[in-house]
């Protein structure tokens, strides 16, 4: 205690010269608590947002995975019945056709997307109607023109007024409303799943596309323990369906929303790991500037360690004071730059609409990486005051 009182005392005394030797201590942990901080957040929200688009979901896409591009030949709706038929333990399949288009209501018109599909996309991608209905099997089966708003177009064409049984046109083609659909808000890549028209499958097919091709089939499985059972059987089913020889490379693929999630998310906590890397440099910045002003503060208190030595104190003791006064430096630092470096870290995430997660894991990383700064740095300016001869020390002027 009474080392931690003289410390203070020293520090007191030259307030500034403290305080700006303690700055890079401050700066770096701020850094590497709000990179921290901010790649939490980025990671759960773009693991919220993948999860958003369903649990357990799967979606096959014409295509090669990897290797050279190459013409892809898409799917029919028989695909997706083949694939409900024979791959047991599966909550939805959806086939699905996606056009641009605009939608107009009197002067009213927007660009959105049109996406044709069945009655099981709304299970798959866990997407309920909030208002209406879903289509009737009647409508699904005849490609009737009916249609479901996503939140973004029902806003844009219709304000606050119902638009359940309400005509639109997408394009050329007139539409009857008959729901909404409930909120999604922004993907992962900052596209707005709201902003679109759903139709049936039939009638955009023969509307729009002009043709019986699917683009993406949409799955849903039951138990997340089935995935990798349920991706291999659904590759081999596609492979047989589409001809493949043995041996060939698919001209499809299998895609596990998890495992993209996994993959977003490892990349992201990569990049916040050699960002807080980088920052934690000014730490080590910091830890010479503490060794550096230790030195020159012991230089200029060498005839008081003179005469504590000369009236009893122990080197042990000389060694302690400097050793305790570099700690309390670093460690006030480390707590100045943990509130700053919170306080960016909130203020950056509203800022990028992200949520705020609060490491306490890292906080306390930090505190103690800061006091340990102080006595890696501080021990041998303490160590050099420690060894001092108390007789030339009297001398010193």
């Amino acid at each position: 205690m009474n080392a931690f009182m003289l410390a203070l005392r020293e520090i007191r005394n030259n307030l500034l010269r403290a305080g700006l030797t303690t700055l890079g201590i401050v700066i770096g942990v701020a850094a590497v608590i709000a990179m921290v901080t901010l790649g939490n957040g980025a990671t759960q929200s773009v693991t919220s947002q993948i999860a958003s688009m369903g649990r357990n979901l799967l979606f096959i896409a014409p295509g090669a995975r990897r290797g050279p591009l190459t013409t892809a030949t898409t799917f029919e709706e028989s695909d997706a019945d083949a694939i409900a038929r024979e791959i047991p333990g599966l909550a939805a399949v959806a086939p699905q056709v996606q056009r641009s288009g605009v939608a107009l209501l009197g002067n009213r018109n927007r660009p959105t997307q049109l996406t044709g599909t069945t009655d099981p996309f709304f299970v798959a991608r866990e997407w309920p109607v909030a208002e209406g209905r879903e289509f009737s099997l009647s409508e699904v089966k005849g490609g009737k023109a009916v249609c479901l708003l996503g939140e973004t177009v029902r806003l844009d064409l219709f304000g606050d007024s119902d638009p359940i049984g309400q005509r639109i046109r997408m394009d050329k083609v007139s539409c009857e409303v008959i729901g909404v659909l409930a909120v999604k808000g922004k993907s992962n890549f900052g596209q707005d799943q709201d902003d679109l028209i759903v139709m049936p499958l039939h009638a955009v097919q023969r509307r729009f596309a002009g043709n019986n091709a699917v683009s993406v089939i949409w799955l849903s499985v039951a138990d997340a323990a089935n995935i990798p059972r349920v991706k291999q059987q659904i590759t081999d089913l596609m492979r047989t369906r589409r001809h493949i020889s043995p041996g060939a490379a698919d001209d499809f693929s299998v895609n596990d929303m998890q495992e993209i999630s996994n993959m977003v998310a490892s990349t992201t906590g990569i990049l916040t790991a050699f960002l807080s890397a980088v920052a934690a440099v000014s730490l080590l910045v910091g830890g010479i500037g503490i060794m550096n002003i230790m030195l020159v503060s012991v230089t200029e208190r060498t005839r008081e360690i003179g005469i504590r030595l000369a009236i009893g104190a122990r080197a042990r003791d000389v060694l302690l004071q400097f050793l305790v006064e570099a700690v309390v430096m670093s460690a006030s630092g480390g707590i100045v730059g943990i509130i700053l470096g919170l306080l960016g870290a909130y203020s950056l995430s509203r800022a990028l609409a992200l949520p705020f997660i609060f490491d306490p894991g890292i906080v306390l990383i930090a505190v103690l990486f800061a006091a340990g700064v102080g006595v890696a740095f501080g021990f041998f300016p303490a160590r050099r005051a420690a060894q001092l001869d108390p007789i030339e020390a009297l001398r010193h002027e």
